[in-house]
């Protein structure tokens, strides 16, 4: 029966972002809103709408390793995992916003988190509140300074909704993402005595390869429908609006404490490592572009974080 919660809570957390998404976006093109506004801020807060709710949820529930190891699981898997299938499939080329902006945005974002656990091994609200406001200013910067959109996603729908399926895609996504949420935490929680391990487990490994379905899904339609080019950007831009977003504002509403040393001593680091490592790969072998081989360097390196999680 957890297995099956689990994955229940998967399914309607990813329906949920899907049916907010086209609900955000039709009302954004209603109000003849920027494309580029709405990919900063609508399509990247959508994508984002799982973590964002199993966290807080979590951290109310009394679950704050759940909520931290989503975050931190989600950004891992979002390079070790979704970026190392994407290449593998088809490379990519890098943009000149990765060097700009998005790979030192992530670094300086997941320095940061580092830095606030640390010390007294807790997210607190004036700490969420500094990582919000950093976010703010990096949409503003972007916004303004920027071509494209950080999280500039393939919209499956340009289209003007009628009110009344805006209104409804609105209440439909954000129930089910409530209820996706309730489900998962539960079903999560469940496996993990059921299994012995801890929740920091559970939720650095299924819990964040179900939240991290959406990007990864969305960008193999786009490989597969030959869409706009597929940038990094995509992903990383991810990872930083999973720091600054989803851990600013889950700190603001309660605190995120510890429990569980692993996430500090072991999955923290795993973040930081992969994360660096991208730098050198797109000077090497071939500058600007990520392939087949450097998928398989991410993949088995996921493959390493993972396994000995269940020893």
């Amino acid at each position: 029966m957890a297995y099956i919660a689990v994955a229940i809570g998967i399914f309607l957390l990813i329906k949920g972002g899907d049916w907010l998404m086209r609900a955000a976006v039709a009302l954004s093109l209603r109000f003849s809103i920027p494309k580029i506004v709405i990919g900063m801020t609508v399509v990247s807060l959508a994508t984002s709408a799982p973590e964002l709710i199993v966290s807080i949820q979590s951290a109310l529930s009394g679950h704050p390793d759940l909520a931290l190891g989503n975050v931190v699981g989600s950004n891992i898997a979002n390079l070790g995992f979704v970026l190392a299938i994407i290449v593998m499939i088809s490379p990519i080329e890098v943009t000149p916003s990765f060097y700009k902006t998005d790979w030192p945005m992530m670094i300086l974002a997941s320095l940061l988190l580092y830095i606030f656990l640390v010390f007294d091994k807790k997210l607190v609200a004036y700490e969420g509140t500094v990582l919000f406001i950093l976010l703010l200013f990096l949409m503003v910067y972007l916004i303004k300074f920027q071509e494209r959109a950080i999280l500039d996603e393939p919209l499956e729908e340009d289209e003007i909704l009628v009110i009344s399926k805006t209104i409804t895609y609105f209440l439909l996504g954000g129930f089910s993402l409530w209820l996706g949420s309730e489900t998962l935490i539960k079903g999560a929680v469940t496996l993990a005595k059921n299994l012995g391990v801890s929740e920091r487990i559970i939720s650095v490994t299924i819990v964040s390869v179900g939240t991290s379905i959406p990007e990864l899904s969305a960008s193999i339609i786009a490989i597969m429908n030959k869409e706009k080019a597929i940038s990094m950007g995509n992903l990383i831009g991810s990872n930083i609006f999973n720091i600054l977003a989803v851990m600013g504002i889950t700190s603001m509403i309660h605190p995120v404490e510890i429990q569980d040393p692993g996430l500090l001593r072991n999955d923290i680091w795993w973040m930081l490592g992969i994360s660096f490592l991208i730098l050198p790969f797109v000077f090497f072998p071939k500058r600007d572009k990520l392939g087949l081989i450097h998928g398989l360097i991410l993949i088995t390196l996921y493959g390493i974080f993972i396994f000995p999680l269940f020893m």
